[in-house]
């Protein structure tokens, strides 16, 4: 049997990875026990009584936000990367797939924190489907067509160093636009 997967031909191919958990239940429970330890614990005193801060709230210790990274290294994968191809089989899809639901709405939670929100909205964007925001024309500058009808009317040379318009040709430019500016040229030419 070994000599088969050294060939390759035993249960997973050459190269495959063996499936890490065979159980969603399995799956499930380390993902609750990694949910419960990122929401940490509440203080106590010498008698064992919890500790209360000025506004009467019990004071919370060693909680940190839940995250992808985080919840993939509690399933004992590598990287992000492996949950997410964890993912894809279809026994595990579900579990994996509230794990992320949860850690996504925490992230949004953190929106209405001020401390909080420019990273969330980062995350967010970056980490999950449906929040980037997509540029539509609207964002986009405006396309402007410069379009320029106005007829060019030749120049005359009076000598000073300055160009004057030719009388005739500014009045009958005035009549080509009453007549509808039909006569591009004016008269005469």
């Amino acid at each position: 049997m070994a000599e088969e997967k050294k060939k390759g031909k035993g249960k997973y191919p050459r190269g495959a990875c063996v499936p890490k958990y065979s159980d969603p239940e399995e799956v499930q429970k380390l993902i609750d026990d990694y949910f419960k330890e990122c929401a940490g614990r509440i203080l106590t005193n010498d008698a064992g009584e919890p500790v209360f801060d000025k506004y009467g709230h019990p004071v919370i210790v060693d909680s940190r936000p839940p995250t992808i990274t985080g919840l993939a290294l509690a399933l004992g994968f590598t990287n992000r990367q492996s949950l997410l191809n964890y993912q894809a089989r279809p026994a595990f899809r579900d579990v994996i797939t509230r794990a992320k639901s949860r850690v996504e709405m925490y992230t949004e939670e953190r929106l209405f924190d001020k401390d909080g929100s420019n990273g969330a909205k980062f995350s967010l964007q970056f980490n999950f489907k449906g929040w980037r925001e997509e540029k539509t024309d609207e964002d986009k500058a405006p396309k402007v067509n410069i379009i320029c009808d106005i007829p060019r009317i030749a120049t005359q040379d009076t000598g000073d160093g300055q160009d004057a318009l030719d009388p005739q040709k500014i009045s009958a430019l005035i009549k080509s636009v009453e007549n509808g500016g039909t006569d591009n040229e004016p008269d005469g030419e």
